[in-house]
């Protein structure tokens, strides 16, 4: 018989700013730090006001250095333009992944044409971290739209799941990353149900955008929240209580020393000043949007 994995914490993410933008940050928070090797993750839900340009809005070229910052579109689109020369915009159900490695600026924009498609923005961003080995890698991009990311549904068509990096049930996401990292999307209609088997010695969580799921053998849980699991079981269970937009996240942990400054992931704080260093003398290329 399959044992599930019990609920390890449920972390409410609390509304704040970052910069001038309203994001839900589950974690890091006061009650919980990281979920190695898941740094932190951001829930961004806006409209774009009619008399700002998509040029000025979002967010404006900054760089990073030692993780992967990834974007899950949920509403509107994302504009991607880098110091690497990438140029590329993905749209609602698509996923922009970057591998930061040795140092990248990048900005992410609304579309051009935000306003015309009914101006909201919903996205998850997600920081993985990346390994000590592969801290000073070259940057890479990786875009994968909605038509072009595998999914899975359950028998009964209630649930519908994206699988954007690793595998589930056979089925590989398109993306590759650095370390094993599972991450999909999923729409589970009200009564559906789906169980998502995870290796052993992944650390894996949940966030519900909206609705209500129950987990099988714990408890009911509500939009805003993410719900983390002990390493205890061969996976969980998701049972829809109403129709739900959820985030699954699994991963490999690192288990290495992380010092974080800003836009910079770590291992030594010697590391962080390097990093700071580099990106004043231009070493992290330079980024003009058009």
């Amino acid at each position: 018989m399959t044992k599930l994995r019990s609920v390890k914490t449920v972390l409410y993410a609390d509304l704040k700013e970052a910069g001038d933008i309203p994001v839900r940050q589950p974690f890091p928070s006061v009650h919980a730090d990281r979920i190695d090797p898941f740094l932190l993750l951001h829930h961004i839900n806006i409209e774009v006001p009619a008399y700002m340009p998509p040029r000025h809005a979002g967010v404006a070229p900054h760089p990073h250095r030692g993780f992967s910052p990834v974007t899950f579109i949920f509403k509107g689109g994302v504009h991607h333009r880098d110091s690497r020369g990438n140029n590329s915009v993905v749209r609602e159900g698509g996923t922009q992944w970057m591998h930061a490695g040795m140092g990248v600026i990048h900005s992410e924009r609304p579309p051009d044409d935000i306003h015309e498609t009914g101006g909201v923005q919903e996205l998850l961003q997600l920081w993985v971290n990346s390994p000590a080995s592969r801290k000073r890698d070259q940057p890479a991009y990786y875009p994968l739209h909605a038509a072009d990311t595998p999914q899975l549904k359950s028998e009964d068509g209630l649930a519908v799941v994206h699988v954007v990096t690793g595998e589930l049930l056979g089925t590989k996401g398109p993306i590759p990353t650095v370390t094993p990292v599972n991450t999909f999307t999923a729409n589970i209609k009200k009564g559906g149900a789906f169980y998502f088997p995870i290796p052993a010695t992944h650390h894996a969580f949940i966030y519900l955008l909206d609705g209500e799921l129950k987990v099988e053998g714990a408890s009911v849980y509500t939009a805003f929240h993410a719900v983390v699991f002990n390493e205890d079981g061969e996976g969980f269970k998701l049972i829809a209580e109403e129709d739900t937009r959820v985030f699954i996240a699994s991963g490999e942990p690192l288990n290495e020393k992380v010092v974080a400054h800003g836009p910079y992931v770590m291992n030594t704080e010697t590391e962080v000043l390097e990093a700071m260093r580099d990106f004043q003398m231009g070493k992290m290329g330079i980024l003009i949007e058009e």
